[in-house]
């Protein structure tokens, strides 16, 4: 029996196409197959390419280009249609090509020698023995696969997630059992990671020189991929180390290149079970898998380096608290504004003085970005050194400013031909605290004031002379404000991010924080968790600002508390302030303190009368003496019981007289209205100078005293 009846019997058509003519021969059974009469014939190669279904010639053309390149056998499944482009049967084809040889043979000239034998229809996703792909369902699943492999590659922040993503890809038909990604360093092949190995498995692969006679290293140092589908193919071109793959037991093998901005930065091994063909198809979602896991590492490469980076700006720039002061307590929060570096342009600082005080700093720097890191830590060392020279907090800023100035000049001659940006400017409070007397000598540059909160829990903003922010000018004054600290009282200073973050103003900010700040707590740190939380906690949500800008901001907070309190309920509400003769403005902020003090005060009749009063004595010493005025205001006892008192002092010796101003008189009136509205009023004179004062007693009903 002749080979063409054999082959008829089983249904095996043989053909033959001479791609140099342009040809192709067929048999009666593959004519038949191809819906060709079914007599032997040569037909030319548009005639037979019509007998394909278009999407499946594109993969045939690709498969035996494959062959011719490598030598191979070209195998793959077909579909046939009619005239109409109705599909009338399935088809494997297996071939082979053979050269031409001759003087005259084109050098690229073949001729495929092979096979066609109808096939049952598969079910969808199915696949044969040989593990060769279906055409139509085994794309459409491809292209699922690599969206799904796409999207999960893209969403993974580290290299571990994105190991962790490449282990549990499912890939259609061929899935690998073990993964390796290798990456390089100088000239050695090292393991980033692995995924279906035991532990210690990787040893062997964990270093080793570029030039070791292994895929993963050859793939490599050439940047092109390597595909081993059989054990033989591997131990024939990789002598040397097929002994260390061998004994994983595995069939086929796929080295890629991970290339990633024209640089081949490692290579991924995929190792399979079962014996893989390697066939066009799946060498292309091989190599998309391959430049998908190549582009994830990049970026998981690149954030992990921006958060060491940033968690190295941050160990060396977190504010710091020194050593402890005697008698008093110190708490501090830095929180920077969510995303990027996690460094932005806040800062506190806790500096011991050569007199034995120690020194409170908070400021700052314009901007959230790197510049402004750099230039706070720069700022922050030179805060430190002036401070460390012995300076007055006044002629610290003044150095500061000048600092800053030359620094941000400096910052735009570098840049050179980059856009030019604004100068810089830095918000500053710097506070030398004297732990005996419980005083602190504050000079502010454009800095929120700070908030003292009585030992009852009053809290109030302490205004302070100040200057203009840092870096602005180059001969700036930062006049000095003493506040007092009574035992059990505490100051919280900040920055503009506590108050405004969330769509706040200064006003709406303080009123937002005024119940934190006045709610009853024993440890300082439970107090600045507390302000935190009040704009980055839960409840920030409820009490958003009414700006429509919701933007963020880093926050800095610092809190300081005087020790050795008295009973709550006995520890008055103190207030000092001095108004200079050059400041007369500053009656309206002695104004203000009498209207914090008072602000649970149950008749608000009784606080216009306090108001009008303590402008009225500070308005008389400005007027009718050369010296400044010293207020004091105290109030004390038990709610509904409590009693108002407010000195002003000065140094002169000359005492007031009461007069009668008529109608038309502009003055005079001082002491009438304090005989009115008071509950007790008096002079006493002093060793140098005099004290005016007056008392108001708080009534349960308003409108009686």
């Amino acid at each position: 029996m002749r080979t063409e009846e054999v082959l008829a019997a089983i249904a095996t058509g043989l053909w033959r196409w001479d791609n140099a003519a342009g040809t192709v021969t067929l048999d009666a059974e593959a004519a038949r197959l191809l819906g060709l009469p079914p007599e032997p014939g040569s037909y030319r190669e548009s005639a037979v390419r019509s007998r394909f279904h278009p999407v499946d010639w594109n993969e045939i053309y690709g498969v035996v280009n494959l062959a011719v390149a490598e030598g191979s056998l070209a195998e793959a499944r077909l579909r046939i249609v009619d005239e109409r482009g109705q599909v009338l049967r399935t088809v494997r084809s297996r071939s082979k090509p053979v050269f031409r040889t001759g003087e005259d043979a084109d050098s690229e000239a073949y001729v495929l020698y092979g096979t066609l034998q109808e096939v049952a229809e598969p079910q969808p996703g199915a696949t044969d023995a040989t593990h060769t792909p279906i055409t139509g369902d085994w794309r459409r699943s491809r292209e699922a696969f690599l969206l799904d492999a796409g999207r999960a590659l893209a969403e993974a922040r580290s290299t571990a997630e994105v190991l962790r993503v490449a282990g549990s890809l499912s890939m259609p038909g061929f899935s690998p059992d073990g993964l390796a990604v290798f990456g390089s360093a100088g000239e050695r092949l090292t393991i980033i990671g692995h995924h279906g190995h035991s532990m210690g498995d990787e040893e062997p692969f964990t270093d080793m020189p570029l030039d070791t006679d292994y895929p993963a290293a050859e793939v490599v140092r050439t940047g092109r991929a390597i595909y081993l589908p059989s054990p033989e193919e591997y131990r024939r071109r990789y002598p040397a180390t097929w002994p260390l793959a061998r004994r994983f037991g595995r069939q086929s093998w796929a080295f890629l290149p991970l290339v990633s901005s024209g640089r081949t930065m490692g290579a991924w091994m995929a190792g399979f079970q079962h014996p893989v063909g390697f066939s066009p198809d799946e060498r292309a979602v091989l190599s998309t898998v391959a430049r998908m896991l190549a582009q994830a590492l990049a970026r998981a490469g690149v954030a992990e380096t921006e958060r060491e980076l940033s968690l190295g700006l941050q160990r060396s720039m977190m504010p710091t608290l020194g050593p402890e002061i005697p008698g008093m307590t110190v708490a501090a929060r830095y929180v920077p504004t969510g995303g990027g570096l996690q460094v932005g342009g806040d800062w506190y600082d806790m500096i011991p003085l050569p007199n034995g005080r120690i020194a409170l700093v908070i400021g700052d720097v314009q901007g959230h970005d790197v510049r402004a890191a750099g230039l706070m830590g720069q700022l922050r060392i030179a805060l430190r050194a002036y401070a460390s020279e012995g300076h007055r907090p006044d002629a610290v800023l003044s150095r500061a400013s000048r600092f800053l100035s030359g620094l941000t000049d400096a910052y735009e001659s570098v840049e050179g031909d980059a856009e030019p940006s604004a100068p810089r400017f830095a918000t500053c409070l710097y506070a030398e605290v004297d732990p005996e007397a419980g005083t602190l000598d504050i000079a502010r540059a454009g800095h929120p004031d700070p908030v003292v909160i009585s030992a009852d829990g009053t809290a109030v903003i302490r205004q302070t002379a100040g200057g203009l922010p840092l870096g602005i000018e180059t001969d700036s004054d930062y006049p000095t404000t003493r506040v007092v600290l009574e035992p059990g009282e505490t100051i919280m200073l900040c920055t503009d991010g506590l108050i405004e973050t969330g769509g706040h103003d200064m006003a709406t900010g303080w009123t937002r924080l005024r119940p934190v700040l006045e709610k009853p707590v024993e440890d300082l740190e439970q107090l600045a968790d507390a302000l935190v939380q009040a704009v980055h906690g839960p409840t920030s949500h409820y009490t958003t600002g009414p700006l429509a800008d919701r933007r963020e901001d880093d926050i800095a907070v610092l809190v300081l508390r005087r020790e050795s309190a008295p009973a709550p309920e006995a520890a008055p509400r103190r207030s000092v302030l001095t108004i200079a003769q050059a400041e007369p403005e500053r009656i309206s902020v002695g104004r203000q303190l009498v209207r914090e003090l008072l602000h649970d005060w149950s008749d608000p009749e009784q606080v216009d009368s306090a108001v009008l009063m303590v402008s009225e004595m500070a308005t008389n010493v400005l007027v009718h003496t050369d010296g400044d005025a010293l207020m004091v205001a105290e109030v004390s006892g038990g709610q509904g019981e409590r009693r108002l008192r407010v000195e002003v002092a000065d140094a002169s010796d000359e005492l007031p007289h009461k007069r009668r101003p008529g109608e038309m008189a502009s003055s005079g009136r001082g002491l009438v209205l304090m005989e009115m509205l008071a509950d007790a009023w008096g002079v006493d004179p002093r060793g140098e100078g005099k004290s005016i004062w007056f008392e108001l007693y708080e009534s349960d009903e308003p409108g009686v005293s």
